[in-house]
């Protein structure tokens, strides 16, 4: 059984080494000890924002298996419509084709339920084609192309 809670800045060593453990986010991010400052600075951000969850899965050791970012974003379209925005979903190697990331999807998406959006969305890198499959499982549609532009 796991525990789905909000993450604690106790927690952030062990978020960025899930963020880091692949191919693409071995290319982007610092793991380091201590924790480098600009992880603590958007923590401090994060945790301030009401709109704003950074998650973590517990394992029945205590151990992180998992994380994510949730936004909660109002919006004027949809006749003002708030949507929920799920970023930086990581699932420890260990535990993946457990149902632990199924598991933890929902219980976003029933975060974004109770905070009142009509709907969840979310980006997965092109390259990763298994997130892709799996989000598409779930029930999430390639509906719109996404484009993003590096500042």
């Amino acid at each position: 059984m796991h525990v789905f809670r909000s993450a604690r800045q106790s927690d952030l060593a062990d978020i960025i080494r899930l963020l880091a453990d692949d191919d693409l986010g071995s290319t982007r991010e610092v793991v380091s000890d201590p924790v480098d400052i600009r992880y603590l600075v958007a923590f401090a951000a994060i945790e301030e924002d009401p709109n704003q969850v950074l998650a973590v899965a517990i394992d029945e050791t205590d151990r992180i298996a998992g994380c994510l970012q949730l936004s909660f974003v109002p919006g004027l379209s949809r006749t003002g419509m708030w949507r929920g925005q799920i970023e930086s979903v990581r699932i420890a190697k260990g535990y993946r084709g457990s149902g632990l990331g199924s598991q933890f999807i929902e219980w976003a998406s029933a975060r974004c339920v109770e905070r009142g959006c009509g709907l969840v969305q979310l980006t997965s890198d092109k390259m990763r084609a298994d997130s892709i499959r799996f989000y598409e499982k779930l029930g999430f549609v390639a509906s719109h192309e996404g484009l993003k532009r590096s500042l």
